[in-house]
């Protein structure tokens, strides 16, 4: 192998301290002590590279090394270290200290690029915290909505005054930060957080295209009573209402969607959420994803009549909020046919498949081509302690990366 792949082992694991639940597990939420702590980690093993490094007003890091030839488009690296609250080590963490590993590697051979290679960190990849992720990404490309600095974690805390807290203030009249043309190519490495690859046997893939999600909040109100006193055929309970709306969605997806449809209701929050009062408010939320927008479009269609019909059955009011929709985007064939290349030499014999899970990926193609590297993981496990890769499988997955990153960079 041209990358190093000890001192990237050691990156991974020493980075994993960093935010450590149980044995195996990782909680570095966005804009936390501890993502701070791992941003200034990183930060220091992205200037042993050679690479410049600041930190914006987002929170992203970036680390820059000049070309030979300033006048290209500059080719751009990188994945997200923040994590889910009951997260892996591998997540995000495997294509940010993987990019970084591409430029040690450079330094190493004493290559100077042609092209400008910026490798990221974007900030807040997950969402989890603010219930709206992939931030950081959204900022560089222009892409914040109105109120994002006042979106709350579930502590009352404010994107704003967290980013503060973080160590930087955010002004949103630097967004956009790159326009279309700077980027000739990005280029993100990631665990699958799926089962295909081990399922066939092989260590890496080769990314086709980036499912779309649709993100919403929903919002039923009835009214809270007495349990022991109200008869059931005069309540109002939100929270029937919730689970009756989660159940079928939940077979609409299944009986209705396509190979590659998924819907999930991850989080739900009940009011007042006592033993013995009906509950008045459910607010919860709902993630659809598929390749086929005509498959998503039709289901969330559905899904709205599922919505309104229980909540006049149950003689509720609802209210829906969209947090995130995006169309799928699709790999830079270019980019695609030169991992191909690379990947035929190095004898891996990687498949091509499509990614259920977005990425900061998906929002750096609005403004750029891009590619990506997927690397098997056991069982498909993530956004668990559980998730685990090989260590060989992430460094020929790297490896995969370092060459075609330095195609890129030398063309």
């Amino acid at each position: 192998m041209d990358i190093n792949g000890s001192r990237l082992e050691e990156h991974i694991y020493t980075l994993a301290e960093i935010g450590k639940i149980g044995e195996t597990g990782v909680r570095r939420l966005a804009h936390s002590k501890e993502d701070r702590q791992a941003v200034d980690l990183v930060k220091r093993w992205m200037e042993e590279a050679g690479l410049e490094t600041r930190i914006d007003c987002f929170g992203n890091l970036i680390g820059t090394i000049e070309g030979k030839k300033k006048e290209k488009p500059n080719l751009m690296l990188g994945s997200h270290i923040d994590s889910q609250p009951y997260g892996g080590r591998f997540d995000g963490t495997a294509g940010a200290l993987g990019a970084i590993e591409v430029i040690h590697s450079l330094k190493d051979k004493g290559i100077t690029p042609n092209r400008t290679i910026e490798v990221v960190c974007f900030s807040d990849e997950e969402g989890s915290r603010f219930n709206k992720g992939v931030f950081g990404v959204r900022a560089l490309i222009g892409q914040l909505e109105e109120g994002e600095l006042e979106r709350q974690d579930k502590n009352g805390m404010s994107r704003l005054e967290a980013l503060k807290e973080f160590g930087v203030t955010p002004d949103v009249t630097q967004s956009p930060v790159y326009q279309p043309g700077d980027i000739e190519a990005f280029l993100e490495l990631h665990i699958e957080q799926g089962p295909v690859l081990e399922s066939q046997e092989k260590p890496v893939g080769i990314v086709s295209a980036i499912s779309g999600p649709l993100w919403l909040t929903v919002t039923l109100e009835g009214f809270a009573g007495h349990a022991g006193s109200v008869p059931m055929n005069l309540r109002q309970d939100a929270l029937v209402g919730a689970s009756t709306i989660i159940r079928e969605f939940n077979e609409l997806v299944k009986n209705e969607g396509t190979l590659n449809t998924v819907g999930t209701v991850g989080s739900l929050q009940n009011f007042p959420n006592s033993r013995n009062i009906i509950p008045e408010k459910v607010e919860f939320t709902i993630d659809l994803r598929d390749i086929d927008m005509e498959a998503r479009n039709r289901l969330e269609t559905r899904l709205y009549e599922i919505i309104k019909s229980t909540c006049s059955e149950l003689n509720l009011t609802y209210s829906l909020s969209e947090d995130t929709r995006s169309d799928p985007r699709y790999c830079a064939d270019w980019i695609k046919d030169i991992m191909r290349e690379e990947d035929e030499k190095l004898g891996y014999h990687s498949p091509t498949l499509m990614s259920g899970p977005f990425h900061d990926a998906l929002f750096m193609s609005y403004i750029s081509d891009y590619g990506m590297i997927f690397v098997r993981c056991e069982k498909g496990i993530s956004h668990n302690p559980l998730e685990f890769a090989e260590m060989e499988d992430i460094q020929k997955g790297v490896e995969l990366l370092y060459q075609t990153a330095v195609k890129i960079a030398q063309s």
